[in-house]
Formats: C-alpha cells, sequence, structure tokens
C-alpha cells in the first residue's frame, strides 16, 4: 500500500513539472536554513573520525627525530599514536564538507549528506528528457555547494579553530575509549544544549519502507 502510494505521489510530483517550463522556487524564494551548532559539529566529528581511519591504516611504525650518521639510529613510534597522523587527518577534513548536498526532502540532520538529492535526481531526470528546469541558476551550477553548504564549510573551520585543543586532547587520551562526538559535541561545544542530532542516523531506503509499511499496518 505504502508503495503504491508514493509512486502515485511520484507520478502527481512529475506531472507538475513536465511542462514546456519549469518554475521552481530558488532557495531565496522557500528559505535557507543553515546547520546549527549540533549538525556543524556532527559533520566535522563524523569526517574527522573518517579521516582518522583512513591515515591509520598508511602505516604501521614510523621514525622520527634526526640521525646525524648511520651508527645511531632514529626513534621509532607507533604511526597510530603519533603527532604526524593528526596532524595529516586535521589537514584539509572541512574541505570534505564539500562533497555533501543538501536534502530538502528529510528534515532532521540527515539532510545534510553525500550524494545527489532525490529532488536533484528529479530534475536531472527531466532535463536529461529534454524538459525545460528553470532554477534560477545556470544548469551548470546545479550540482555546485549550496549556501547551507559553504556556510557549513566555514562553521566546521571556526569549530576546528575554537577547539583543536580539544581534539588533540582526545586523540592522545580517549581515542579508542570515548567516541569523538560525544568528547567534543556533547562534552564541549554544546555543554548542556540538545545533541539529539548526534544520534540521527541516515536509514537505509529498505528500513524506511519496512518502518513505514509496518506503521500502517
Amino acid at each position: 500500500m505504502f508503495l503504491r502510494i508514493n509512486y502515485l505521489l511520484f507520478v502527481f510530483t512529475a506531472s507538475i513539472l513536465c511542462h514546456n517550463d519549469v518554475d521552481v522556487k530558488t532557495e531565496e524564494d522557500v528559505g535557507v536554513k543553515y546547520a546549527n551548532k549540533c549538525e556543524a559539529c556532527k559533520i566535522l566529528a563524523t569526517e574527522l573520525q573518517a579521516r582518522l581511519e583512513e591515515t591509520g591504516k598508511v602505516h604501521d611504525v614510523i621514525e622520527i627525530g634526526y640521525s646525524l650518521d648511520d651508527v645511531q639510529p632514529k626513534k621509532k613510534t607507533k604511526y597510530q599514536k603519533s603527532e604526524l597522523r593528526l596532524i595529516e587527518s586535521l589537514e584539509g577534513v572541512c574541505e570534505r564538507v564539500l562533497e555533501y548536498n543538501i536534502h530538502k526532502e528529510r528534515q532532521d540532520s540527515t539532510r545534510f549528506a553525500k550524494g545527489m538529492s532525490q529532488t536533484f535526481k528529479t530534475l536531472h531526470g527531466l532535463v536529461d528528457k529534454g524538459v525545460k528546469v528553470d532554477l534560477g541558476i545556470p544548469y551548470e551550477l546545479w550540482d555546485k555547494p549550496s549556501a547551507e553548504i559553504t556556510q557549513m564549510k566555514t562553521q566546521c573551520e571556526t569549530l576546528l579553530e575554537e577547539h583543536e585543543s580539544v581534539i588533540e586532547e582526545w586523540y592522545w587520551n580517549h581515542q579508542g575509549d570515548v567516541d569523538l562526538k560525544f568528547h567534543l559535541c556533547t562534552k564541549h561545544i554544546l555543554q548542556g544544549k540538545d545533541d539529539s542530532c548526534l544520534n540521527e542516523e541516515l536509514k537505509t531506503e529498505k528500513g524506511e519502507r519496512h518502518s513505514k509499511i509496518k506503521s500502517d499496518l
């Protein structure tokens, strides 16, 4: 039943859009909703954790210090807990925010996610079929980062600059024991303010359908 309703809604929406000229409201018309502090911190922690996992696979042991001759060997340390890994992980972490898109069909923090939104998939599909779609911006700019995303990159950079010592303290003393989102966001950045966005996860399409069909029953 749910699938049938969804299909009809899609057909109805597509039928409205499928004219010779399609007038779609711009962000200025519908309003821009920037990320709040919880959402910005969540993305920062998520991307930093991803970077740490990536860099953690690069080396097992690294040599540090200087050796003037071959007699005295350099010191060796585990890369997993080295300053080099932290520096490499922090470098460019906020640039990764630009890989996100706004998914306006979602209402919670998962509206910030990687991949093309369902709305833009539909619009691109219409263009591929020869339908003229007017968003008020050139077609080549459709997939450029939106105002919300570029703003969140700035928010990420600000949070990183203001709380780098908190991240370092977690890296040296709590890595592997305390969740980064809890340590950075709940404990330090939000400090008692609403942190519910940290628990919001993007469900799979199968999971969403299953839960909604079950509720209908």
